[in-house]
């Protein structure tokens, strides 16, 4: 269905074309009008398939057409997110689809000075998008009332309870004294977390869930490939050598892999940025911005990354070392062909990490293809730092290669030794 024909501001429709959105996925076919309808909802969907517009659409809508003025009567929705990065990434949208509307929007999150975003919180806000830790702190400090809060988000929200935030959620709850709508988004759920999210929301609450049977998105074509522990470096860079314009994520286990791995590209003349949470706030924000408006590149990445973030125009994943929770695959591998664009993921597989590879075949419940890797592809490419060879030295060399190849062409045959005859010895004539 195209957004046009929806019951939406005028002016939503106007920003969601300029976006280049002009059709609604499954899910937001699905959501937007029971969330129009004030019903709560469980929604599972794959990664990459615009679960953030689903929900910021008809909110925004509802605040523009309550609301007379831009002046902000109190916080109306709280939107509250795992990471720092994916509530960056949710004010975004907020905020690109409330342009020119009544509605206004405002992330929080810790890692940064919270001295401007109280300024913020003081002008007044409509959404507030939040990372747990640091709404606590500012509504313990008096910054933050969530009195008048009528829709809860809970984004990414089987991380959000599997991370141990469901005090912090029940405890949110019990400050919101208004009735409300609460909307669970996720892009993978299991039983247990499932029982969780049911128990904060109203029995009749709509469930939503597209495509279970397939976790990984019909638009990622995935494929596994079997390499040494210490063959990966090299296939890394030779796959990189290869494709100089993709635009590439490579995921990584650990920060310590993540700076490694970088050195490596770096010594084999390959750029590359780097996320992971041993880094500063603002440097991770440096970065992904830089990658974001990127053409081609390449980013490597902790599973900090790997939930939630819209990172444009990624054709490429590779997974350098499995991850270690399943679940993670299907987020990582779902950076790429997002909406309704294609992409590929590739996955190293080493001996030790088969047990890895055998929880993730069993989570997607599907085997994954593998791909075979050419003997040259695991070798290291010599690397020659052209800036020490002078021009002359080049020249010299060159005319060296030449002068061996001629005198192989024109070395003449060995002769053969000649063999010496014994001499006949003269016999002494008797007398």
């Amino acid at each position: 269905m195209r957004f046009e024909n929806y019951d939406i501001s005028p002016q939503i429709k106007t920003n969601l074309e300029d976006l280049g959105f002009l059709r609604a996925t499954d899910i937001q076919f699905k959501a937007i009008p029971a969330i129009m309808n004030d019903e709560d909802v469980l929604a599972i969907a794959q990664t990459g398939t615009g679960k953030t517009a689903a929900f910021a659409i008809p909110i925004v809508d509802r605040i523009h057409e309550l609301k007379e003025s831009k002046k902000s009567d109190g916080i109306y929705c709280l939107v509250l997110a795992p990471t720092r990065e994916l509530a960056q990434q949710i004010g975004k949208v907020f905020a690109k689809l409330s342009r020119g509307t009544k509605a206004n929007s405002y992330a929080i999150y810790g890692g940064v000075d919270q001295d401007p975003q109280i300024r913020q919180l003081a002008g007044g806000v409509d959404i507030l998008i939040a990372t747990p830790g640091r709404m606590f702190d500012l509504i313990h400090q008096g910054h933050i009332d969530v009195s008048r809060v009528k829709t809860l988000v809970l984004d990414e929200a089987d991380h959000m309870l599997d991370l141990g935030f469901i005090e912090d959620i029940e405890s949110i709850k019990r400050k919101l004294t208004q009735r409300h709508q609460t909307l669970f988004f996720s892009a993978t759920i299991n039983k247990t977390i499932k029982k969780m999210a049911y128990s904060q929301i109203r029995s009749n609450a709509l469930r939503i869930q597209i495509a279970p049977e397939n976790r990984v998105s019909k638009n990622v074509s995935h494929y596994i490939t079997k390499v040494s522990m210490d063959e990966k470096r090299h296939l890394l860079v030779n796959i990189l050598s290869n494709q100089p314009d993709v635009k590439c994520m490579v995921f990584v286990r650990t920060k310590i892999r993540a700076e490694r791995v970088g050195k490596h590209l770096a010594k084999n003349k390959i750029e590359s940025l780097s996320i992971h949470g041993g880094m500063e706030q603002e440097a991770r924000e440096a970065n992904l911005e830089k990658f974001r408006e990127q053409k081609s590149g390449v980013l490597i990445a902790t599973d900090v990354s790997a939930r939630g973030i819209d990172l444009p125009g990624i054709e490429l994943v590779v997974n350098y070392d499995f991850p270690e929770d399943p679940e993670y695959y299907v987020h990582r591998v779902g950076r790429t062909g997002r909406g309704f664009e294609k992409g590929e993921a590739l996955s190293f597989c080493s001996k030790e990490e088969a047990e890895n590879l055998k929880e993730v075949e069993e989570f997607i419940d599907s085997k994954i293809e593998v791909l075979k890797t050419f003997e040259d592809a695991l070798k290291e490419k010599p690397v020659i730092d052209l800036s020490e060879i002078s021009f002359d030295k080049m020249i010299e060399q060159e005319e060296e290669n030449l002068n061996r190849m001629k005198s192989k062409k024109t070395k003449p045959k060995k002769a053969k030794p000649k063999k010496n005859k014994p001499k006949k010895s003269k016999s002494k004539k008797k007398k």
